[in-house]
């Protein structure tokens, strides 16, 4: 598949909507395999309503670089300068919190343009260290970092209404560009 005309930029508030939607649409197709409980509607909609992501949008401490292409989006990445996680040893963390590329890009390079974006990002911010977890049921992310040089160092919890999830931590190394 051609992403030569897919371009990258920072987001902006007007994205709000589409990223939610966006996110909805990959967060379901990702963790609700066999179907949409309740728990998980819940769910896609706290985390991912345009509302909530309009939110995200407004704050100091979140950044969103999108792929469109002739107005459409096909994917974001959205990470948090400086949080931390018991099992990331940093001195100076980024969290990849989502990489989210609609399914009919995965395998097309435009997830690798994303998170390679957000690294250099993070780390001409001063960011020394991106980590992010991955539930433990998604094969296709578990497979995907470590081959862009992530290390999976341990296992962490993901919680939906009292239910936890395993998930991987993934660390890489960061260096000022």
């Amino acid at each position: 598949m051609n992403t030569d005309a897919i371009t990258l930029r920072p987001a902006v508030a007007a994205d709000a909507l589409c990223i939610g939607v966006l996110g909805m649409q990959v967060f379901l197709e990702t963790y609700a395999p066999d179907g949409v409980r309740p728990d998980l509607a819940r769910e896609v909609l706290q985390l991912l309503s345009p509302e909530t992501t309009a939110t995200a949008l407004a704050r100091d401490d979140q950044r969103f670089i999108v792929a469109e292409r002739a107005g459409h989006l096909l994917g974001f990445a959205h990470w948090r300068p400086g949080a931390a996680h018991e099992g990331v040893h940093a001195d100076r963390p980024a969290e990849l919190f989502r990489l989210y590329v609609l399914l009919r890009f995965a395998g097309s390079g435009l997830g690798t343009r994303l998170l390679r974006a957000a690294e250099e990002a993070a780390a001409a911010e001063g960011a020394d260290t991106m980590w992010l977890t991955a539930w433990a049921g998604n094969a296709r992310a578990r497979a995907f970092y470590p081959r862009r040089g992530y290390t999976d160092v341990g296992e962490t919890a993901y919680v939906i209404e009292g239910i936890a999830y395993e998930n991987r931590i993934f660390v890489r190394g960061l260096t000022a560009r």
